[in-house]
């Protein structure tokens, strides 16, 4: 089997296989997120684009590694464009930004702000602060 050039079109079972997900999945984010915009040849199969690959990248990282939801996504998405998720340099910022600020409680990230009242931040602040702890405890057991 040949390794297909960057700039190939990928069948669904490729791209599935390459982001760890099952095809269900991505035919369900089809239907979410509008952006996602496969070809479809005869007998209805899907052929990704590179910048379909990418998007698909990008969500899965704000769903899975940054607690995202759908919505939250989507929100993203439309405040922000698809452009930031085409790259995985800001892929990573957002991760990296949210970091960042639950080191500083008094932050005024406007990601954080959007997606989490007040209360439910100092909630996840102190449900951190407690892991924290643990492991600084387990670490020290060692």
């Amino acid at each position: 089997m040949s390794i297909k050039s960057p700039e190939a079109f990928r069948t669904i079972s490729e791209v599935s296989k390459d982001l760890s997900l099952p095809q269900h999945v991505l035919r369900f984010w089809e239907t979410k997120f509008t952006q996602i915009k496969p070809i479809k040849r005869g007998g209805g199969r899907r052929y990704y684009r590179p910048e379909d690959v990418m998007l698909l990248r990008g969500i899965k990282s704000l769903l899975y590694n940054d607690g995202y939801t759908i919505r939250g996504v989507q929100k993203v998405i439309k405040e922000n464009g698809i452009r930031q998720l085409l790259s995985l340099d800001i892929q990573n910022k957002y991760f990296t930004e949210n970091q960042k600020n639950i080191n500083d409680p008094l932050s005024n990230n406007k990601l954080n702000h959007s997606t989490l009242n007040e209360t439910k931040r100092k909630k996840l602040m102190n449900v951190l602060n407690d892991l924290v702890q643990l492991k600084s405890k387990l670490d020290n057991d060692k």
